[in-house]
């Protein structure tokens, strides 16, 4: 099988999955503010619960033993449980959530954490299915740079297509809303949509068998977060990229705030999103030409610049529409970059790892960069909820409502805040993280010279 068609499939592969996820954003529901509460801190509580979980999942996917690899069975079991119960999500559950709320909620409850631990199984195993396809940098870049393109095409596809789908599947359009016909119907082709790209993945790729991958011993759960905590380079890597999250994740959470409440135009959003898929596609494109030319290392510095250099454009443009769309285009354009250098540099911690530790434990390796992903989420998302309460952007406020001191308040969390976080997540990677790609090479060697007698 050619490089190039592994690639491709493993790019459909994430398409169907960033479009599931995707999709799982858009859920909505039509009742009343009460059962939306209720709904939402169900959601809240199993996420952070999950936290806890998605370590043990990887550990048991590292466990898994089948003539397919340990990766594939996971993707297809995966996509297909997580399809049909988010299908099932996107409905009242049999009229429950009118006749018996109480019974809705219970019965929600357990069909999400149902569809959340086999999207987080999918999530873990997909990703960590890189170290397994190639022992070499260079190859693992081009195809996570396959992937990402896939990924950002198919987060991105929802969003257009959503509504058309809804309204062609639906009884009655409802104001443009759609009814519950038509947003099953979303779910269903959604769910369809990303178990093909999962059985795509699973013909399309090939895990890269070696000697280098066996291991005499499994982790046992007891294990799970000694492995971890004895692993620097990914401890001290995940740190960073969670510190930097929080400074993106503000910015990023903010923006439809900025334009609402400052710009006073929310219109110019959506400009900002067909922005920001250009020029991110471009930029993922460009991510092993770049890494080639500076090095992992140096580009994620240059990426900090360039956003700490956006951040003040943001933050100097006031109520002109194209120094804010400036700032904040500029600031999205390498955040899919620094995204591949964390990855590469979690991925090359799995050998890293198993040098040091004796024992190679691929997908509890490469599950901490979801759980990152999923805990500076919940952060900021709490951050973005209090201060949109407390300077009073929330209900029936408008940009002329908001007082020129809550202004200023607001613009202190959304810029100053990100800029320090960053700062920190830059001095972290500078002097703690130390893998490089040619470390990384020379680890790889003396595996290759060494591990069989240290896997005894």
């Amino acid at each position: 099988m050619s490089r190039f068609l592994s690639r491709v499939a493993y790019a459909c592969g994430t398409f169907g999955h960033d479009f599931f996820y995707a999709m799982i954003g858009t859920y909505d529901t039509s009742y009343n503010e009460y059962m939306i509460g209720l709904v939402t801190t169900v959601i809240l509580v199993i996420r952070v619960a999950e936290l806890f979980i998605d370590p043990f999942i990887g550990n048991t996917i590292d466990k898994t033993k089948t003539r397919w690899g340990k990766f594939k069975p996971w993707v297809l079991s995966g996509a297909v449980i997580a399809a049909v119960t988010l299908a099932i999500l996107f409905t009242d559950i049999g009229g429950l959530a009118e006749t018996s709320p109480i019974m809705y909620l219970i019965v929600f409850a357990i069909l999400y954490i149902i569809m959340d631990i086999f999207y987080s199984a999918k999530d873990v195993a997909i990703w960590s299915m890189i170290p397994a396809l190639s022992f070499d940098s260079r190859e693992r870049e081009i195809t996570a740079t396959y992937a990402r393109i896939g990924s950002v095409f198919g987060g991105q596809l929802v969003t257009i297509i959503v509504i058309p789908i809804v309204l062609a599947f639906s009884e009655n359009s409802n104001g443009g809303a759609g009814d519950a016909t038509g947003w099953f119907a979303f779910a269903a082709i959604g769910g369809l949509i990303a178990t093909v790209g999962a059985i795509i993945l699973g013909i399309g790729t090939k895990e890269h068998d070696s000697a280098l991958r066996e291991n005499k011993t499994d982790t046992s759960f007891g294990q799970v977060f000694s492995v971890l905590m004895k692993n620097d380079q990914l401890l001290w890597i995940a740190f960073a990229y969670l510190i930097f999250g929080l400074g993106q994740n503000l910015i990023n959470n903010f923006n439809l705030y900025y334009f609402i409440y400052v710009l006073g135009d929310s219109s110019q959003f959506s400009f900002l999103g067909v922005i920001n898929v250009i020029i991110g596609l471009m930029a993922v494109a460009l991510f092993p030409s770049l890494t080639k030319k500076f090095s992992r290392r140096n580009l994620f510095f240059y990426s900090i610049a360039i956003m700490l250099i956006a951040v003040v454009i943001y933050y100097f443009a006031g109520q002109n529409v194209y120094l804010t769309l400036l700032g904040a285009g500029l600031f999205a354009l390498p955040q899919p970059l620094i995204f591949l250098v964390v990855l590469m540099t979690i991925t090359d911690t799995v050998e890293y790892g198993q040098l040091k530790l004796g024992h190679r434990d691929e997908a509890l390796v490469l599950c901490v960069r979801p759980l990152i992903d999923k805990l500076g989420g919940a952060i900021t998302s709490a951050i973005v909820g209090f201060t949109a309460v407390w300077v009073g952007m929330s209900g029936k406020a408008t940009a002329d409502s908001i007082t020129d001191s809550n202004k200023m308040m607001f613009e202190l969390i959304m810029f100053a805040v990100p800029i320090v976080f960053m700062l920190i997540a830059t001095l972290l990677y500078k002097t703690k993280v130390t893998l490089t790609e040619e470390k990384h090479a020379e680890i790889v060697k003396e595996l290759e010279r060494t591990w069989k007698d240290i896997s005894k």
